[in-house]
């Protein structure tokens, strides 16, 4: 479970680090660049320790899932988008997968 919590940072590192990529203005914002610089580099970091324990494409798949969604949710928060009914099908389906390969899932680390 304690993988499981690492991803979630990851995640959370991720989404935080994309969703202020808007705002660096092409990299002229100081904080904002501060923010994905850190963001990513945490992400990737988490990303390296959880996969000496859950298979990569589980991890990765779990990772870019809830990462798409959460940046989405972000998006309409931050900047005012609204997905389309494609969209929110796509996620939908996107969350689904997830959660089959979360619980169904028996590929082992070798």
């Amino acid at each position: 479970m304690k993988s499981y919590s690492i991803l979630a940072v990851a995640i959370l590192a991720e989404v935080a680090a994309t969703s202020a990529l808007r705002a660096t203005e092409g990299f002229t914002r100081f904080l904002p660049t501060l923010v994905v610089i850190v963001g990513y580099g945490v992400a990737f970091y988490c990303l390296t320790i959880v996969v000496k324990t859950i298979p990569i494409g589980v991890a990765y798949a779990i990772w870019t899932g809830m990462g798409i969604v959460l940046v989405t949710v972000a998006a309409i928060i931050l900047y005012g988008q609204k997905p389309d009914v494609a969209a929110l099908v796509g996620m939908g389906l996107i969350v689904i997968g997830t959660i089959v390969l979360m619980l169904f899932s028996r590929m082992e680390v070798h």
